[in-house]
């Protein structure tokens, strides 16, 4: 099934991609974090590889709607 690419006209009307943000992610975790995409041996290939797909599959707005919901569940989890 191929969710990717369907537009409802909710998802139309309901843009996540600007505004203001309710969470604050500094320049040193975004470093960390492209390093990891980038550099890290164990981690880098997975990274990139599930990176081009969201890229590929999904729209602007829906790609927000993850990276959102990705912090959201990593707030929920305890550490």
């Amino acid at each position: 099934m191929d969710i990717g690419n369907a537009k409802t006209e909710a998802t139309r009307k309901l843009d996540l991609t600007g505004g203001e943000s309710v969470y604050c992610i500094n320049e040193s975790q975004m470093r960390l974090a492209r390093r990891l995409a980038d550099e890290d041996p164990a981690s880098s290939a997975r990274i990139q590889a599930l990176f081009r797909q969201i890229e590929s599959d999904f729209t602007r707005n829906e790609q927000a709607a993850i990276a959102f919901l990705l912090i959201e569940q990593l707030n929920l989890k305890p550490r």
